[in-house]
């Protein structure tokens, strides 16, 4: 087993990665989310992109760079073998016609009803919404990847989110680098305790209530190696 040392971006990436199987159309959110593919060792998963590209993989060198091919994020991907491109209304049309069947999205507040904040932050300048409202709406799954805290040290898994909700859709899944927790008859459920976390503090950092599921682990971030 490799002794890869990963930063915990990269062990909410990978821990989120082993939820994907054969054939899945994903899209990836910015942050987070786009660190996904790096663990993704499957050719027959298809990653797309909502400004139109279906078959989306990261850049193996430099040769393949094109900088008029870039993700939702602006950030420069390559191609799969047999990569489709279409425009943005086609490929939202692909989304809110649920032919995505994960969706991986960052997000600023998470809440105990499963809604997500992940748009806007009062008081603040946005760019624009973005396709995770769409997302929401569309995708069969919903997986959440994010760090537990925000800068302050303050939960992101909050009793009722306080910024402007992105859907009234509910998430289906969180993980952060403490804990992943699934959504089970409209309850928390947590499943995983992470590598070097403890289950006392995914207690003491976690706002909203949640059951411990019988079939607690430990995830072990060589699984997918």
């Amino acid at each position: 087993m490799s002794d890869e040392v990963l930063t915990a971006k990269e062990l909410i990436a990978k821990r989120a990665a082993s939820e994907l199987k054969e054939n899945h159309v994903v899209n990836l959110g910015i942050g987070i989310p786009t660190l996904v593919a790096k663990y993704v060792q499957s050719d027959s998963i298809f990653f797309h992109t909502e400004n139109g590209l279906l078959g989306v993989k990261e850049l193996s060198d430099e040769s393949e760079y094109d900088p008029f091919r870039v993700n939702a994020g602006k950030l420069p991907v390559g191609e799969m073998l047999g990569a489709s491109y279409f425009d943005s209304a086609t490929s939202f049309a692909m989304i809110r016609g649920s032919h995505v069947d994960v969706a991986i999205l960052g997000t600023l507040q998470v809440d105990e009803e499963g809604l997500i904040a992940n748009w806007a932050v009062p008081g603040k300048n946005i760019m624009g919404v973005g396709g995770a409202m769409d997302l929401l709406v569309g995708a069969k799954k919903i997986i959440v990847t994010t760090f537990h805290t925000n800068k302050s040290g303050e939960s992101k898994l909050v009793k009722k989110c306080t910024y402007p909700i992105t859907s009234i859709r509910k998430v289906d899944m969180i993980i952060t680098e403490l804990a992943v927790f699934e959504r089970k008859n409209e309850e928390w459920h947590l499943i995983e305790v992470m590598p070097n976390a403890t289950f006392q503090q995914v207690m003491d950092h976690t706002e909203f209530s949640f059951k411990v599921d019988e079939s607690l682990t430990q995830f072990d971030k060589g699984l997918l190696r």
